[in-house]
């Protein structure tokens, strides 16, 4: 993307972010969620049109924290992950819901989109279209606080939620008895700009 038109997006992006902003709820998941739905207006996601919850369920969340925005409805029917994938999904909505923090009905979306998420193609924060990882890390604290505290190392999400998922399963594909004597660290725990 040229700079000029990267630049262009960047701002339509901030736009949107703060005119979110100046509807939030109060809720601890507003700010993620602004720059979640910000980015994602200027293609800087790689979430689906409900970003993985059903048409209604998006309306809802998004209410919940910006009443009176008028979001851009979202277009596809109930929640738009199929084929080959979509148990993968289910599997990743499980072991999230499982670790909820308890505090608000939108860790229950935030499940199921993040799960949708890990579908992408990049590191997880820009597949959600966070605007750094520490916009995740703090998502997962404050949603998953007991999935996120085994997170020791500080391993990438998504390598990492995977990792449990193979862990809840018996299922070890790793070549090396540890991470720290892992050829492959630093894929895992390397930085992610």
């Amino acid at each position: 993307m040229p700079a000029s038109a990267l630049a262009e997006t960047t701002v339509h992006r901030q736009v949107c972010y703060v005119s979110l902003m100046s509807h939030a709820s109060g809720q601890g998941n507003d700010d993620a969620l602004a720059r979640m739905y910000a980015s994602w207006m200027v293609g800087r996601s790689a979430l689906p049109a409900a970003w993985g919850v059903s048409a209604a369920e998006f309306a809802a969340l998004m209410n919940y924290h910006f009443p009176g925005y008028q979001c851009m409805p979202a277009s596809q029917p109930e929640d738009g992950v199929g084929g080959e994938r979509k148990d993968e999904v289910t599997d990743l909505q499980k072991l999230m819901s499982s670790h909820r923090a308890g505090v608000s009905p939108s860790e229950r979306w935030l499940a199921s989109i993040v799960a949708t998420a890990c579908l992408g193609s990049d590191h997880l924060w820009q597949d959600l279209g966070l605007w750094c990882r520490d916009d995740l890390s703090s998502l997962m604290q404050r949603n998953f606080p007991a999935l996120a505290e085994k997170n020791v190392h500080n391993m990438k999400w998504k390598k990492f939620l995977y990792k449990q998922l193979c862990i809840a399963e018996g299922v070890y594909v790793c070549r090396s008895p540890s991470c720290e004597t892992c050829a492959d660290y630093r894929d895992c725990f390397g930085p992610e700009d």
